[in-house]
C-alpha cells in the first residue's frame, strides 16, 4: 500500500478560489505573472491569477495547448469535486461520491497527491493520511461499481490524481500532466544545483529573450553547467513545445482523454518546430569543467538542439560575446554560497562577473539569478530591475544589469586608495618569493600574510590554485569597513596573481576553540594534487579549515625526511600523514601513524599510497596519542610530535590543553625513544612556554628560527619547534 509523495502547504497547490473554473495552471512562486500571459496567448478563456496559478476556461482544447506549450506551468489540473471535509470520515465520503468510473479505468494504476494549507480554524490533516482516505474511497467506489478495483503505482501511475486541503474543504482534482511539466526529457544529467527547466525560463522570458531573439540578438551563459538555459533559449529561439520532448501525459491515461483534439495540436507543434532551420541567433554556453561540458553537450543532443548551441570550455574572465553576434542577453546562475564560508568565497567570483559584463559585452544586458543579495552587490554595476523568483525553497532576485554601449577600456591595473596599495604589495611579495621559490623547487607558498593591518588575510599558492584566509576581525574594527576590505582584497588577489577567480577558495581563520581546526565546514570532496619536496600530496579548499598540509611545516616535514633513514618512525597527532610520507620516503624502516579521525588517516592512507608507500610495515592507528602512548611498547628511532593546541573530542578522554599537557606528553614520548633517538616536538600556540625544568633528564634544543620558511619569515611565531633526545 503506498501513496505518492505529498506535500504540507506547497505554494503551487493552493487554488481553492479559482475552483469555480474549468481548469487549473500551477507554477512556483513569482511566476503567475508570466503564466498567466501563456494560458491567455494558448487560448485560455476567463484567466483568474493567483498566488500559486491561473485557474481558466476554453474548453479540453486549451487545457492541452497548456500541457504541449507551456514553459513555466509545473502542472495542469482538471478539478472534479469539492467537498466538505471536517473529519476524516467526512473526507472518505466526499470522495467515495465521486463518479471514479468516468475517470479511471479500474485494470489501470493510480496515485494520490495530497497538499495542505493552514488556516485558521482549519483541521490540521495528515496528508500522508488523508491521500490513504481518498484512495481507499476511489478503490472502493471502483469495486462497487465495477467489479474490479485499481491498484496504486506511486512511480508511473496511469492517473494521478491531486488532492488539496484548506479551511476544512477537501478539492480533488485529475492531474492532466502526469509528472511535473518542468520535466520536459532531454536532462539525463543534471550536475550540481540544477535549475529547473520551468525556472530556466521564466528567466529567458523576463530577460526578453524571444524578443532579442527575433531581433537577431545574441545569447551567452558564462557558467552554463548542465546547459538547461541555453537549451530553453534555444526551445523558445526554434518556436518548439517543451512538450514535444515528453513521452507522456497525465491525461493519456484518463478516460475522460479527446484524442481527437490532440492530435491536431500535435501536428500543428511539429510543424512550427525551427529546430532544423539554418538561421538562428547565435547561442553559446561557456563553463571552466570539460566534465560539465559533456554532460551539457548529452542534455543538448536529447534536446535535438546539439547544432543550435555553441558549447566551449573557458574561464569567466575568457567569456565573450559569439563572432558577429549583435548584442543580446547575458544570463547565469552562479553559485548562491548556501554553506558556511562560501559566500565569502565567491566575492571575487561575483566581482569578476561584472568585471567580464563590463569589459566584454557593452550593450549587452546581463540577467543574473542569485540566492544571495549581498553577493549580487558584488557584481559593482548598476541594476536597473529585480524580479522575485524562487529556486525551491530559495528565494532568489534575477538583476536586470544593462550594460553601457560604450566598451569599459582597458582593465585598471591599479585600484584607489589603499585597495592600491594592497594590489602593489601583492605584487612585491609576488615577485621576491615566486624568485625564490623557483630556486628553491617550492610550488606551494605563503604569498601574502596580513602584511597590511588593514587587509587581514593569509595568501597560500598551491601551484594553481589559492587559498586566501581572513583573520577573525577584532572588535575594535568596523565591520563595514573589514567587508569593504576583504572584497577589494578578493577582487585583486586572482587578477595579480593571475589565477581564475574559480580557483580562489576563501575561508575566515577564527580563533581555534576545542576541536575546531578538524572540524568539517562540508562535506563535499574536492582534492587537488599538488608536490613539495619531490612527494605528492592531496589538498582540499572546501572541506576543512585547513588543507592538509601545513606550509609553515615545510622546513620541519624535511628535517623529518633527513633523520628517518633506517629508523622506525612515529607519527603522533598525525593528521593527513605528511610527515610520514617524508619519513618513509627517507628511508625509514617502518611508519606508524596515530590519529584520532578516521577521515584523516585515510587522507594520510591516500598520501601514503600517491607516493608509492603500501605494506604492513607501515601502520594507521586510530587512536587517542596519549591513550596510545600508555599503550605502546615498541621504541622508536624518530618521533614527530606536534598536537593541536586545544582538543576536546567525544571519542578521547577528557581534553588535551598544548601548554598544560605538554610534559606530560613529552616524557610519554620520550619514553618509547631508542637510545639514539630523536623527538620533534612542534606546535602552534603563539604564547607556548616550554616548560624545560620540568624536564631535567631530556636534551632539548630550539630549532623554531631553523625551521621557518622564508615565507613565513614575517610570522616567526607561526611555530614552535624543538628537537629532543634523551640524555646519556
Amino acid at each position: 500500500m503506498g501513496v505518492i509523495h505529498t506535500l504540507v502547504g506547497h505554494p503551487e497547490s493552493c487554488y481553492r478560489q479559482s475552483m469555480p473554473a474549468a481548469f487549473y495552471a500551477t507554477t512556483a512562486k513569482g511566476m503567475t505573472g508570466l503564466l498567466a500571459e501563456e494560458v491567455r496567448a494558448l487560448g485560455g478563456a476567463d484567466v483568474v491569477e493567483d498566488r500559486a496559478g491561473v485557474a481558466f476556461g476554453g474548453g479540453l482544447t486549451a487545457a492541452y495547448r497548456v500541457c504541449l506549450w507551456s514553459r513555466v506551468a509545473s502542472r495542469v489540473l482538471a478539478p472534479v469535486a469539492r467537498f466538505a471535509a471536517h473529519t476524516p470520515e467526512e473526507l472518505y465520503e466526499g470522495a467515495h461520491a465521486v463518479r471514479w468510473g468516468e475517470h479511471l479505468d479500474p485494470r489501470r494504476t493510480f496515485a494520490v497527491d495530497c497538499t495542505a494549507a493552514s488556516a485558521p480554524g482549519g483541521t490540521v490533516w495528515h496528508t500522508h493520511y488523508a491521500a490513504l482516505k481518498v484512495k481507499d474511497a476511489v478503490v472502493d467506489r471502483l469495486r462497487t461499481a465495477a467489479g474490479a478495483r485499481p491498484s496504486v503505482d506511486t512511480a508511473a501511475p496511469d492517473l494521478r490524481l491531486n488532492l488539496h486541503l484548506e479551511q476544512d474543504e477537501a478539492l480533488l482534482a485529475v492531474d492532466l500532466s502526469g509528472d511535473s511539466l518542468h520535466r520536459r526529457g532531454y536532462r539525463g544529467e543534471a550536475g550540481a544545483a540544477p535549475l529547473r527547466e520551468n525556472l530556466a525560463a521564466a528567466v529567458l522570458l523576463l530577460a526578453r529573450w524571444p524578443a532579442v531573439c527575433a531581433a537577431g540578438g545574441g545569447l551567452v551563459d558564462p557558467m552554463c553547467g548542465a546547459a538547461t538555459l541555453p537549451i530553453e533559449a534555444a526551445l523558445i529561439a526554434a518556436d518548439v513545445a517543451p512538450g514535444l520532448l515528453r513521452r507522456r501525459f497525465g491525461f493519456m491515461g484518463w478516460r475522460g482523454h479527446d484524442a481527437g483534439a490532440w492530435a491536431p495540436l500535435v501536428a500543428e507543434a511539429r510543424a512550427r518546430d525551427r529546430r532544423r532551420a539554418a538561421e538562428l541567433p547565435p547561442m553559446v554556453g561557456y563553463d571552466a569543467d570539460p566534465a560539465v561540458l559533456r554532460v551539457a553537450a548529452r542534455n543538448l543532443a536529447r534536446a535535438g538542439a546539439l547544432h543550435l548551441v555553441t558549447l566551449e570550455r573557458r574561464e569567466l574572465a575568457g567569456c565573450e560575446p559569439p563572432a558577429g553576434a549583435a548584442p543580446g542577453v547575458l544570463v547565469v546562475n552562479p553559485p548562491y554560497g548556501e554553506r558556511l564560508g562560501e559566500a565569502h568565497a565567491l566575492m571575487a567570483l561575483y566581482a569578476r562577473l561584472g568585471d567580464t559584463l563590463k569589459q566584454r559585452f557593452p550593450g549587452w544586458t546581463g540577467f543574473v539569478l542569485t540566492g544571495n543579495p549581498d553577493l549580487g552587490k558584488r557584481i559593482g554595476l548598476k541594476v536597473a530591475r529585480r524580479h522575485v523568483l524562487f529556486n525551491g525553497a530559495i528565494e532568489c532576485r534575477l538583476l536586470e544589469i544593462p550594460v553601457s554601449e560604450a566598451p569599459a577600456g582597458p582593465r585598471a591595473t591599479t585600484t584607489p586608495g589603499g585597495a592600491e596599495a594592497f594590489a602593489n604589495r601583492l605584487r612585491k611579495d609576488l615577485k621576491q618569493l615566486r624568485a625564490w621559490a623557483a630556486r628553491e623547487g617550492v610550488t606551494c607558498y605563503r604569498v601574502y600574510d596580513a602584511d597590511l593591518p588593514e587587509y587581514a588575510v593569509a595568501v597560500d599558492l598551491y601551484e594553481r590554485w589559492v587559498h586566501v584566509q581572513e583573520y577573525e576581525r577584532p572588535a575594535t574594527v568596523d565591520a563595514r569597513r573589514a567587508e569593504a576590505r576583504l572584497h577589494e582584497a578578493l577582487a585583486i588577489i586572482p587578477a595579480v596573481l593571475g589565477v581564475p577567480p574559480a580557483d580562489v577558495f576563501f575561508k575566515v581563520r577564527r580563533r581555534q576553540r576545542g576541536g575546531a581546526q578538524y572540524e568539517k565546514l562540508g562535506a563535499r570532496e574536492d582534492f587537488h594534487e599538488v608536490r613539495e619536496g619531490g612527494h605528492r600530496f592531496l589538498v582540499n579548499f572546501t572541506a576543512t579549515l585547513d588543507t592538509g598540509l601545513f606550509l609553515d611545516h615545510r622546513l620541519t616535514r624535511g628535517l623529518v625526511g633527513e633523520l628517518a633513514a633506517g629508523r622506525r618512525f612515529l607519527n603522533l597527532f598525525g593528521y593527513t600523514g605528511a610527515a610520514t610520507v617524508y619519513a618513509a620516503r627517507g628511508g625509514a624502516v617502518a611508519t606508524t601513524t596515530v590519529d584520532l579521525s578516521n577521515t584523516y588517516l585515510d587522507w594520510a592512507r591516500r598520501n601514503l599510497e600517491l607516493n608509492g608507500v603500501k605494506g604492513a610495515r607501515h601502520r594507521l592507528v586510530r587512536a587517542d596519542a596519549r591513550a596510545f602512548l600508555e599503550q605502546e611498547r615498541g621504541r622508536y628511532g624518530l618521533i614527530f610530535l606536534d598536537p593541536p593546541t586545544f582538543s576536546k573530542s567525544k571519542a578521547m578522554t577528557g581534553t588535551l590543553d598544548v601548554q598544560r599537557d605538554h610534559v606530560e606528553l613529552l616524557r610519554a614520548a620520550a619514553a618509547l625513544l631508542e637510545a639514539d633517538g630523536v623527538l620533534l616536538f612542534s606546535n602552534n600556540f603563539r604564547r607556548f612556554k616550554l616548560d624545560a625544568a620540568a624536564l631535567p633528564d631530556l636534551d632539548i634544543e630550539d630549532v623554531t628560527r631553523a625551521t621557518i620558511p622564508r615565507d613565513f619569515a614575517r610570522s616567526p611565531r607561526i611555530h614552535n619547534a624543538w628537537r629532543i633526545s634523551r640524555r646519556r
